[in-house]
């Protein structure tokens, strides 16, 4: 009675011993083979890791800055013209339950230039602006340097300037004087960033007192400021404009600076799915590559393949072999790519400041990819290597 043979089963601890000894006798090939998948793969988890970094930036500011900041400006009549806030709107304001606090600015129509020579014209995109003294309080505002206007300056002609407006003047501190309107004024402080209120950085702030008296103002405001309690924020918003525009509340619009900030944070990532797409068209090369050295390498070892076969090693066993060695070898990249990336990230959020943030779906999504790249790349070799009759690779 005879007994079929049976061929010996690989196990998966054979197959990557065999499919590793294939990738160690040409460490060269197999390096610059992977090395496109590496890059593929750091290219995305880079654009993922950076726009998530800037992403959970906004989203810190967000939290410190708070959500519970409004904001009411004049809107336009029926016939087209900007209506007026009535002079004390912040007072009116702050009547609302729930409100915190309340300030207001005015823009005066005037410009504010380093000195008299400069034409009235080139306003460098600086806005002067009258205010009340409650604005940073409001605004949770810090002074850099100097200090902020008080009971007795804001009827003076001195003027605080916001970061941005300090820096297009190039004034590095206080003490110094600029020209508004005609005539100079004393700046006593310059403020810090205001990412709530970029209206605010671009300013030049002088007191309503001063702007009537200087600048000719009439005292009506442009701007209102409120906060309150995080949960009152929406009832607060649906009163603002009845409040400071009781006859005609759609004259008055409401905005929450907070909400571009949430715009920001989403345009963060506008972009990544573009740099995806590249990463991907450089991952689908490391691809072709891989697929390309496996080929060759079925050529090269016809002999070994043939030899493998006469000693009883199915066409199973030859395919995945072939197979196994070009997933470890999309593997290998991948891991270098995911590590190159996350350094790539690294690197990039320390010299912007930014907190350093891959998300582990872009870890494991890049690993996967090339797992997936992997055996596409190899299925055909491996069928390829697999269809070599014993005898036709034995008298190559």
């Amino acid at each position: 009675m005879s007994t079929a043979l049976r061929p010996a089963r690989l196990r998966p601890t054979d197959l990557a011993r065999i499919g590793t000894s294939g990738l160690r006798a040409r460490p060269a090939r197999a390096i610059l083979a992977a090395l496109g998948i590496a890059i593929g793969i750091a290219t995305m988890v880079t654009v993922v890791g950076i726009s998530a970094s800037s992403q959970e930036r906004l989203l810190r500011q967000l939290d410190e800055l708070g959500t519970n900041l409004l904001r009411v400006s004049p809107g336009d009549s029926l016939f087209g013209d900007q209506v007026k806030l009535p002079e004390n709107a912040a007072a009116m304001v702050k009547r609302i339950d729930g409100v915190t606090s309340s300030s207001q600015t005015a823009e005066t129509g005037t410009t504010v230039r380093r000195n008299d020579l400069i034409p009235e014209g080139i306003s460098l995109g600086i806005t002067v602006q009258a205010t009340s003294l409650d604005l940073l309080s409001t605004l949770d505002g810090r002074v850099r340097q100097g200090t902020w206007l008080n009971a007795a300056t804001e009827r003076q002609p001195v003027v605080v300037l916001g970061a941005v407006a300090a820096e297009r003047l190039g004034m590095t501190g206080a003490d110094a004087q600029v020209y508004i309107g005609d005539r100079w004024f004393t700046v006593i402080g310059v403020l810090d960033r205001m990412p709530l209120a970029e209206e605010i950085e671009r300013s030049a702030l002088v007191g309503f007192p001063a702007a009537k008296e200087y600048l000719d103002h009439d005292g009506h405001p442009t701007t209102v400021y409120e906060r309150s309690a995080d949960e009152a924020v929406e009832s607060v918003r649906t009163m603002l404009a009845r409040t400071v525009s009781p006859e005609s509340p759609n004259e008055a619009k409401v905005s929450r600076p907070s909400d571009a900030l949430k715009a920001k944070a989403a345009a963060a990532g506008a972009f990544t799915g573009l740099m995806l797409g590249l990463g991907a068209v450089a991952l689908f090369v490391g691809g072709v590559g891989v697929a390309n050295t496996m080929v060759v390498a079925v050529l090269e070892r016809r002999r070994e393949i043939g030899l493998r076969r006469s000693f009883g090693a199915t066409r199973a066993q030859v395919r995945n072999q072939f197979l196994v060695e070009a997933l470890l070898l999309s593997a290998f990249g991948g891991g270098a790519g995911v590590l190159l990336g996350a350094l790539a990230t690294f690197v990039y959020a320390q010299l912007n400041a930014l907190p350093a943030v891959v998300p582990l779906w872009a870890v494991g999504g890049g690993l996967g990819a090339t797992i997936v790249i992997g055996a596409l790349a190899g299925i055909y070799p491996a069928l390829r290597a697999a269809r070599v009759p014993p005898t036709v690779a034995l008298t190559q």
